[in-house]
Order: structure tokens, then sequence, then C-alpha cells
């Protein structure tokens, strides 16, 4: 039946466009975007929303092409800490996906916007075309979650009409952290509609992350046998091993080397299976007098040593940009530095130029949780929202063992055991789409061959799995 179901919407979104009048900021609308060949029949916005008296949050909302006065608000965060999220936008499930050229659009048949009004919105300060007026990107978990906070506020302040449609939280990588922060402070605001919250291979547990890792490279036959049990002598005692915070000499050099394997070697840390972008990488390279190094990640934060190079670097003086690990950001860098795009969304001239990632913000980025136990119990405690974690089953980054290690930890009650979940592709039937754990208020589901960006992976089983979050259907 939800099959069924989607294949109507399919239907229904293809041959009908709604327009609508509301209470929206007319300065924000979009009213030609270049790159298009045809400009959209939905309404989309780009400004910026209040996040404090002096931090400014760029945000760009296209309103769901199927019935946006009645669809649900969906919010999304890309992570980093510090990486925009016009990357989700333009590269994952917005409804205009970048091409090569870094000039042209493709609508995007699996966009979430089929469905949902979708606001991105780039957090924090500094990250993307969001700034601050006094130039300070000095921040932690807990000033971003309320920065977040007002700024979702002052988008329902812009937007009155959408206040009481059902809102969803999403995202992806580190918003593993700014999601359920978030999230703790709207349930305590009963003018926001809260539904629920989904977040993609997401950092929920720096301990479990790490330790799950070590099993995962091993077992992808990343490791070999040499190594592997060395991990056992000098990791683990009493069949338990502490890949995180272990203080043996011995176990942390053999770290430092899986370290190197995983993210330093030349393997896609986001997809295991899928080339490096410009091929094998060393750690730093040059571009155009800036100097491009990639962004270390969230996995074994603990090493010594993880972070002195780039405190280095920032002293020298020189101009350094930091990108994801193993992907090509020219062309949605190129498309958003285009002046005539700046202006389409209402960019302020004066801002700096775009990049998908800040180096600056990553690194003076303090980290205060360590795991989100708290968050989600909090959550569950109320009983009323539809929570989904959910991982592409070959990223490295955010791993899918971590994640269900961590969804296991909070005790919930297992309503259905794991199971495959399937999605229609039309001519070749049903296919497992991945597996699913379906605890009381919980989730947890696997994307069978995809990475870190799920959406960009396997768009249809994102789509159809965004589809039955949303309407609460099974998976």
């Amino acid at each position: 039946m939800a099959r069924t179901a989607l294949s109507s919407l399919f239907l229904l979104v293809l041959a009908s466009s709604v327009s609508r009048g509301g209470a929206a900021p007319d300065q924000d609308e979009i009213q030609c975007l270049p790159g298009l060949a045809k400009q959209p029949s939905f309404r989309q916005y780009s400004g910026y929303l209040r996040a404090s008296d002096s931090k400014h949050f760029h945000y760009w909302f296209v309103e769901s092409q199927k019935d946006p006065k009645n669809s649900p608000v969906v919010l999304w965060l890309n992570g980093g800490p510090g990486c925009s999220s016009l990357d989700g936008f333009l590269t994952e499930h917005g409804p205009f996906l970048i091409q090569p050229d870094g000039v042209t659009l493709k609508y995007n048949p699996y966009s979430w916007n089929l469905i949902a009004n979708m606001l991105y919105i780039e957090s924090p300060a500094g990250v993307g075309f969001s700034y601050a007026d006094d130039k300070v990107f000095t921040t932690n978990d807990t000033e971003v979650a309320q920065n977040n906070f007002e700024a979702l506020k002052d988008f329902f302040r812009l937007f009155p009409e959408y206040k009481n449609n059902k809102l969803f939280l999403t995202g992806e990588s580190y918003a593993g952290i700014y999601i359920p922060t978030l999230a703790v402070l709207v349930m305590q605001d009963t003018s926001m509609n809260l539904q629920g919250l989904a977040v993609g291979n997401g950092l929920s547990s720096y301990e479990q992350n790490d330790n799950s890792l070590v099993y995962f490279a091993y077992y992808h036959g990343l490791l070999g046998n040499r190594l592997w049990s060395l991990l056992q002598t000098h990791c683990c005692s009493q069949n338990k091993c502490n890949f995180y915070d272990n203080k043996d000499p011995e176990c942390v050099t053999n770290l430092q080397e899986v370290s190197h394997i995983v993210s330093n070697s030349g393997l896609n840390i986001y997809n295991l299976y899928a080339p490096c972008a410009g091929g094998v990488p060393g750690h730093v390279r040059f571009d155009k007098g800036t100097t491009v190094i990639q962004d270390l990640g969230n996995i074994f934060t603990r090493l010594p040593l993880k972070r002195t190079w780039n405190q280095a670097l920032l002293r020298s003086g020189n101009k350094v940009r930091m990108d994801p690990p193993c992907t090509n950001t020219t062309a949605p860098s190129t498309y958003l530095n285009n002046p005539y795009v700046r202006k389409a969304l209402h960019i302020p001239e004066q801002l700096p130029a775009w990049d998908m990632c800040n180096f600056l913000v990553n690194l003076q980025y303090r980290r205060l949780y360590q795991n989100m136990n708290s968050q989600y119990l909090k959550l569950l405690s109320s009983q009323k929202y539809r929570i989904l974690i959910y991982n592409g089953d070959v990223d490295m980054a955010c791993n899918f063992l971590g994640d269900e290690w961590f969804v296991n930890s909070l005790n919930q009650k297992m309503e259905v055991q794991r199971r495959p979940w399937l999605v229609d592709y039309g001519e070749s039937g049903e296919q497992i789409a991945g597996f699913v754990e379906e605890f009381s208020n919980i989730d947890f589901l696997t994307i069978k061959g995809a990475g870190h960006m799920v959406p960009t992976d396997k768009p249809l089983a994102a789509f159809t799995m965004f589809f039955r979050f949303l309407s609460r259907e099974p998976y």
C-alpha cells in the first residue's frame, strides 16, 4: 500500500503545481535563479534569520511541490562542524542539483520538496553565507543549539503561515549533535509543532563511533591480521576493546595506523567503494594561492597531535580552505560565487566567497558533548516524536555499526525485529534497500550501498525512506 501511495504521489506532483498567497517576506523571494532552463512553479526564498544580536544565518527555503499549505516544514542541517547546508541542497536532496560545469542546475526527480517545505540553514556563523557582525566565529555545541533555535523562531516570525504545520528536524554527520540538542529546545516551545527528527550518518557518540570503526575497517579488509592482532593485544582486555581513549602507548600507535588507513591513505572515508575525487590526495594541496586541507572529521579525536598541524597552519598566516575529503567542491563553489547567483539569493556584496566548509569555524569549535544519550532520552520520554537514525552502510566517517550500538544503548522496547526494507525500482521490481529495527518511538535503518551522503548515492531509497518517515508509515 505504501508503494502504491508513493507512485500516486509522483503522478500528483507531476500533474499539478500549487500557488498560493501568504505572509512570506517578499524581499526574500527568489525571482529568477540562474542556471535553470525553466524557473520552478513552486516559490523559494533566500535571506537571513536572526540567530542572536550579532549573528545572521543564511537560509534557503523551498516550498513543497505538492501542497505547501498542508505539507510539513522540514529543517535540514549539514554538519562539519563548519560545513554548509547548501551541500545538502545542491548535491543531495534539493529541488535542483548542480552539474559539473558549475553553471547548470537540473531538476531533481527525488527532491525532498516533492512532499515537504524544505528549510536549509547555514550554521553556525561563518559557514557559507552566514556571518557575525563582530567576525568572531568561536562557538560551541550549546551556543549553536541556541543560535539554531533563535533562527528557527525567526523563520516562523517571517513565515507565520507555517507556524501550525508539522515540523521535522533533520540533518547529517555533525548534525548528529546539532539536531538532538536543537530538538530539546524546540520541544519546550509550544508555539512550534514538532513531530519528529531524523539524523543521517550522524555523530551520536564519539566512543561508539571510534570503537565500531575499528571493527568496520577490519571486517571490510582494510587492516590485515598483523595490525588486528596488535590491536587485540594492546587495546583489549577481558573481551572488551577500548579504541576510543586508550592510554596504552602501543595501542595509541596502532590506532594512529588505523586512522591513517581510514582517512589519509587515499580511501574515500565517505564511501568505501567510491573513488576519491581527483585521485589519491595528499593531506595538503594548493589551489590559486590557497592552501587546501582535508576536513579532519570526527574520528579518533582523542589521538595526540590530531590538530597540532592545523593550528600551526593557522598561525602561518597562509590563506587556508578546508574541503571534505575525496570531494570535488568546485561546481557548487563556482555556482554560489557567481555574482548573478549571489544577487538572486540576496547575499550582501561585502561578504567573502562561499566555501563548502570553513576552516576557522571548524578549528575553533568547542565540542562539549561526547554523546547524545541524555538528549534522546529526554525526547523519547515525551512519547510524542517519531525519531529515525539512518545510515548508509559503506560510510566510515560515521559508520552504521556505531549508530546501531548507540540506538541499542538507549534501551527502548523492541517493537519490530531487524528486517529488510524494500524499495520499488519499477522494471527491476522490489529490491532490498537496507535493514530496519523498530523500537518505541525510535527506529534504526540502513541504506545498502550508500555512503555518508545517502541521497546522493541512493536517491530513490532516500526519498522512499523520507516519505515513509513523514507519513508515519512502516519502512
